[in-house]
């Protein structure tokens, strides 16, 4: 017990940057925190952290040893529930990350049903449109948008996410409501481009064509590297936008937005939950995996719902 409770405070040093952070967040003092890691550094013979006035890092060697502990802690909390049926509450801490959106407008509005039954679960909700690294950085699972790349994760289907256009009723009023292909070109419309890199060449307007899909290049007045940004400037009636349904959907809902071309809709978005090994999901991971794919159903393209 003494080598987990170790364990335990490593972690949570590592995964707030802070000694006393991490000690609040479990009861103890900071002295005692700092003397735990101390006594595991000079047992595994390793400098785990990087200490400085402002922050606390993990070291390489800290990196590797973190994630071994997060699986280890994993495997003795999931031990400890092994015998739980579905009808007893979740418990403990869920870090996930997924694009900061669909946090925004479809999870963290729905929270508070989940915490009501589940009081003592905690959740650590990245919001944000890069890549983590789910070991290193401690992740139990992540969202993920688009194919997933590496192959060494693991990765279960959500289903696919519809897309749909759109632009600010002022927009339209100015430039006209386009209801062909033809029009975008011959009204004069112009879109916002996302970017995740400037320099690189826009992709265009995607619409369906044929048996497949296929660009537009239509001129824009602003191009964006964030999503957050690339709906305000739709918003804000810089030009078309193509987004998620998922987090469109407040904005036409109250008249901001106002979907465009319903029949020629961009191609549906894979979404996919990632883990970094089918093995050591706990119980309570696979239970909010469950809940968030119930909670973005509404949001998926009907052929896959």
């Amino acid at each position: 017990m003494k080598n987990l409770e170790a364990l335990t405070i490593f972690a949570r040093v590592a995964e707030m940057k802070s000694f006393t952070q991490a000690a609040d967040s479990l009861g103890i003092q900071k002295g005692r925190a700092s003397l735990v890691v101390r006594e595991l550094e000079k047992v595994t013979g390793a400098t785990l952290l990087h200490r400085t006035t402002r922050t606390v890092q993990l070291t390489e060697d800290g990196r590797a040893f973190y994630a071994r502990a997060r699986e280890l802690l994993s495997e003795v909390e999931e031990l400890q529930t092994m015998f739980a049926h579905d009808g007893i509450a979740l418990r403990g801490r869920i870090r996930v990350d997924m694009p900061a959106v669909l946090a925004q407008s479809v999870v963290i509005p729905a929270l508070p049903q989940l915490l009501e039954a589940h009081p003592e679960l905690e959740i650590e909700l990245s919001g944000s449109d890069r890549r983590v690294d789910l070991v290193h950085e401690g992740f139990d699972c992540v969202i993920r948008l688009g194919p997933i790349m590496d192959e060494t994760l693991i990765a279960r289907p959500l289903g696919k996410l519809r897309m749909i256009n759109a632009a600010s009723p002022g927009y339209l009023a100015r430039v006209g409501v386009p209801q062909t292909i033809d029009d975008l070109r011959n009204q004069g419309h112009k879109m916002v481009h996302y970017q995740r890199s400037f320099g690189s060449k826009p992709e265009g307007w995607e619409y369906p064509a044929d048996d497949g899909y296929k660009m537009l290049l239509l001129p824009g007045a602003m191009r964006v590297n964030s999503v957050p940004a690339y709906h305000e400037a739709g918003l804000a009636g810089l030009g078309l936008i193509q987004g998620g349904y998922a987090t469109l959907a407040p904005f036409i809902e109250r008249g901001a937005l106002v979907e465009v071309l319903p029949d020629l809709r961009p191609e549906p978005l894979s979404a996919s939950f990632v883990v970094a090994h089918r093995r050591n999901l706990s119980r309570r991971v696979r239970a909010f995996m469950q809940w968030t794919e119930d909670i973005l159903k509404p949001y998926f393209d009907q052929s896959d719902s």
